[in-house]
């Protein structure tokens, strides 16, 4: 059963009834249920269908998209020298079926872009050639490699330049809709137990089919990481070369920002690789950010070389806290690390990821839907010995004049704010008012898993956000 994606589904539904042919490129991370929209919504019922292969060279490319045509009904395949031979035998396969809709779903396609291949003159052909002088035609196109289809397909600026007639960012699930999933599948889960499910594993709708609701959360974990036969044991490698020919310097970066919390400068990132490639780097950086391994923002007052790069992928955060250097042979390492203080630190950071991901919850429980804001993380380094630093976790810059300060906090129980940390709060507060010299308003927000204990220092807390805030639509 297909769980949201309601907005997709009308879109792609809604090509059926076009009057002319329609080109698609649906894209987003591996595993984030591309392939499973589309079958889904047409009911598995495709004029053609066929899948790239992965490492494939291209004389297997070729022989793979001959099978798919024999599947689809080709008696007798021609013999295809090449990609043009092999797009023009496709068109006269779809020109002799009976008349209407003919829907054309093509997935892993940056696969059959093979070096030397010209593969995609010939898809541009294709499409220029034959496809747009009918009426009946969808073509729809997707891969995991979402740097690929941004740069060869959406932002192609040769033959297929502005020929997409509709484009889908297929975005991971949200906590809302995690939890439809959980309930879909008959798992007995609280929220607080979705929530750390979600710091783990992110909204990635796949990752979710391995939870038993035989197993408790813990084991789940266990089974999914640590078991000796742990269906995710080896993700991350298969997830970084099925994105990246050459994934090296994709893992490396992310392992360094892996290590800092407030996220790095590019100058930083290098510094810390030891060597910097030029524009190399630079489509390291922009190809992470596309696949939403990492996400980059300008904190108020800085200039673009001051662009901090954040990990923020939740499943990566993960791998390189738990899995990455973990020697343990221990298939119960998650249930017996929830009482050490690795955890701890962990989570909150892990928290902190998860209501980036849902700043709409959050403007939503403040009661600022309609305004329009900035969100990211604020730092002052000190300048001197006499200075100390300051790190706030999460900043709203907001148009109305407003700048939310939010501090996260993932807790066991409803937070107590101290003497301590409510004195912490008004510094951080007067130096962040200090070093941007804002006109605007600055008001402090807590967002906690339970909301606060009610005490005199809450009382200064003008608004809170609650995990429960966060489960909304």
């Amino acid at each position: 059963m297909l769980i949201g994606r309601k907005k997709e589904q009308k879109t792609l539904k809604s090509l059926l009834k076009s009057d002319k042919s329609e080109f698609v490129a649906i894209y987003g991370r591996r595993r984030v249920g591309k392939t499973y929209l589309v079958r889904e919504t047409f009911n598995y019922d495709f004029a053609f269908q066929h899948t790239g292969t992965q490492n494939g060279s291209k004389t297997v490319q070729m022989e793979e998209f001959t099978k798919s045509l024999r599947i689809a009904g080709m008696k007798e395949v021609p013999v295809m020298k090449d990609w043009y031979d092999a797009f023009f035998v496709l068109g006269n396969f779809l020109a002799q079926l009976p008349d209407g809709k003919k829907v054309i779903f093509i997935d892993e396609l940056p696969w059959m872009d093979t070096p030397k291949s010209d593969f995609v003159p010939a898809l541009e052909h294709f499409w220029n050639g034959w496809a747009t002088m009918r009426t009946d035609i969808v073509l729809i196109v997707c891969g995991s490699a979402t740097s690929w289809i941004v740069s060869k397909i959406i932002k192609n600026y040769g033959g297929l330049h502005n020929r997409l007639t509709r484009k889908i960012f297929l975005e991971p699930f949200s906590l809302y809709e995690c939890e439809l999933l959980v309930k879909s599948r008959e798992i007995v889960m609280t929220r607080r137990q979705i929530l750390e499910t979600f710091m783990v594993l992110g909204g990635i709708p796949y990752y979710w089919t391995f939870l038993s609701p035989e197993l408790s959360w813990s084991q789940n974990i266990d089974a999914m990481f640590f078991d000796k036969n742990a269906e995710l044991k080896d993700e991350f490698n298969a997830l970084f070369s099925s994105l990246f020919r050459n994934p090296a310097p994709y893992i490396g970066t992310v392992e360094i920002l892996g290590t800092k919390k407030a996220g790095m400068t590019r100058s930083e990132i290098v510094k810390a690789i030891g060597s910097d490639t030029g524009s190399t780097f630079t489509k390291v950086l922009d190809d992470l950010e596309l696949c939403g391994f990492i996400t980059a923002y300008n904190s108020i007052g800085k200039s673009k070389k001051d662009t901090v790069f954040q990990l923020t992928d939740n499943f990566t955060l993960f791998y390189f806290k738990y899995i990455f250097n973990n020697r343990k042979q221990d298939n119960q390492f998650w249930s017996h690390s929830l009482k050490k203080n690795v955890y701890a630190a962990w989570s909150g950071l892990a928290f902190e990821r998860v209501c980036f991901q849902h700043i709409e919850q959050i403007k939503k429980a403040l009661g600022i839907s309609g305004v329009v804001s900035s969100a990211y993380s604020w730092v002052y380094r000190p300048q001197n010995e006499y200075e100390t630093g300051v790190q706030i976790d999460m900043l709203l810059d907001r148009d109305d004049d407003v700048i939310n300060l939010c501090e996260m906090k993932f807790s066991s129980d409803e937070y107590e704010i101290n003497k301590s940390y409510d004195a912490e709060l008004r510094r951080k507060a007067r130096i962040f008012k200090e070093k941007t010299s804002t006109k605007k308003a600055v008001t402090t927000v807590m967002i906690t898993t339970y909301g606060l204990v009610p005490n005199a220092y809450a009382g200064d807390i003008q608004s809170q956000v609650t995990m429960d805030d966060l489960f909304e639509k």
